[in-house]
């Protein structure tokens, strides 16, 4: 039997999201999940879901407008929800992050919950209000799952308190290095935020994972990035985003090491080329081009595995 739509709730969808629908054409397909799915609080099972996870994946939108990426660590249990329309999330400021200096009071930020082990992923976007430098709450503007598509399965393990920051200092850069671009090249999975200031003046600010086979991000020799975008959930938050605002911000993981790469830029949406075919599988590219990078050594006190039969068997189902 067809999903009742519920009436009372208003599109969560932005231009943008509806030209990328329109591509597809399947604009009036997603109206009714948008209203059922795109919700103002978080259901149970995502409440339950936020602590038990050793990491999160932000987005935020800096002073100057550009949108960084970012992964944050903390035992499990730093976030907590003690009502629908609210996490709390402990964690202290950290000035060696791009994307810190988008976390003040009052500020729109994304969160991305993902449990590589078992490829669930959950999503919030939301406003900041902060009392001190050690933690913020969340209110939720929207809350969504997705499906575990394209997430390569990985156990983690801790091999720092924390709490206990690097002493490795970051490097700043304005072009890719041997080591950046090896970070890139080797990629299975990395992270993009986006934003859009709507029409009603709130922003909304998104970060989403990319996954495919080690390789599957192109990088010229000019720098720029080419990402192929696979099938999905037709909810086009990403690449909508850009069609309003070209701005975005990845995040690189090197799982043996904790090394980030983080890079703010601007991407290109090819709907349409011939470049296309190029990828397997791939239904359409965008490219990013990238203006501001930072490479932070160290910067996670997690270590990542994916050579594990049982895992992979787990995370399969």
């Amino acid at each position: 039997m067809p999903e009742q739509i519920r009436q009372d709730a208003t599109s969560p969808w932005h231009r943008g999201e509806l030209v990328m629908q329109r591509s597809v054409g399947v604009v009036e397909r997603m109206d009714g999940p948008g209203r059922n799915f795109v919700r103002k609080a978080m259901p149970e099972q995502h409440r339950a879901f936020f602590p038990m996870l050793p990491f999160l994946v932000l987005g935020a939108v800096d002073a100057n407008g550009d949108v960084w990426a970012t992964v944050r660590a903390g035992r499990p249990g730093f976030m907590s929800s003690p009502d629908p329309e609210v996490l709390d999330v402990d964690l202290p400021r950290d000035p060696a992050d791009p994307a810190d200096a988008g976390m003040e009071d009052g500020d729109a930020i994304a969160m991305l919950g993902i449990q590589l082990e078992t490829r669930r992923r959950n999503r919030l976007n939301g406003v900041i209000r902060r009392t001190d430098a050690e933690a913020f709450r969340l209110r939720v503007g929207q809350s969504f799952g997705n499906c575990p598509q394209y997430i390569q399965p990985r156990s983690s393990v801790f091999v720092r308190d924390p709490d206990r920051p690097t002493t490795a200092a970051p490097l700043h850069s304005a072009q890719l290095d041997d080591r950046m671009r090896g970070m890139i090249e080797d990629a299975d999975t990395f992270f993009v935020a986006s934003y859009v200031d709507r029409d009603h003046g709130e922003r909304q600010v998104d970060v989403s994972h990319r996954g495919g086979y080690a390789g599957f991000v192109h990088l010229g020799a000019d720098g720029v990035l080419t990402i192929p975008d696979f099938s999905g959930n037709r909810f086009f938050n990403t690449l909508g985003n850009f069609l309003v605002n070209p701005k975005a911000g990845l995040v690189f993981i090197d799982f043996e090491t904790g090394d980030m790469l983080q890079m703010a830029g601007t991407v290109e949406v090819l709907l349409d080329s011939p470049d296309i075919t190029a990828f397997q599988n791939a239904e359409r590219l965008w490219r990013f081009t990238p203006a501001e990078i930072v490479l932070r050594p160290d910067a996670l006190p997690l270590r990542w595995s994916k050579e594990n039969t049982d895992l992979l068997r787990r995370s399969r189902g």
